[in-house]
């Protein structure tokens, strides 16, 4: 009996089948598309940490040696940096952003000789390389430098 009622009252038939139908069908979308837009928002930020987490690592600078030491990169830009000359100099301030499909990494020093000294470097895809320029705040000089991964 309950089967006839659902039937007769409940599950709409003929073009009132056809108008539920979609009405159904819309009333779906509208839950769902926004969903969807928050997961697409998700993996293009998932994907943004990811495109630049594989320049974590040790980068030297081959003119006198300096090391590099880039870690914890997440998608908002931090990154840790130690760096080294050859013993630890105090990083101050370090982080990454991307622009115009730029890679862009801002390392200040400051410690004993390194009052502001800052390197403000590019990733280079062709040349697997960070290239850009070294202020040097002690003699207020720039320098353009470059570092490559080690192995």
């Amino acid at each position: 009996m309950m089967d006839n009622l659902m039937k007769k009252y409940l599950l709409p038939r003929g073009r009132g089948a056809l108008i539920f139908s979609l009405a159904l069908a819309a009333f779906s979308l509208v839950l769902l598309l926004p969903m969807a837009g928050v997961a697409c928002a998700a993996e293009k930020q998932q994907s943004r940490a990811t495109q630049i987490k594989f320049l974590e690592g040790r980068w030297i600078r081959p003119d006198g040696g300096y090391i590099l030491d880039l870690s914890n990169i997440n998608k908002d830009g931090q990154v840790s940096a130690a760096y080294f000359n050859p013993r630890p100099i105090r990083v101050h301030r370090s982080e990454i952003s991307r622009k115009d499909g730029k890679i862009t990494l801002v390392v200040e020093l400051r410690d004993l000789n390194y009052p502001g000294s800052t390197y403000t470097l590019q990733y280079d895809a062709a040349s697997d390389r960070l290239k850009g320029t070294y202020y040097q705040a002690v003699h207020r000089q720039t320098f353009d430098v470059e570092f490559v991964r080690t192995l």
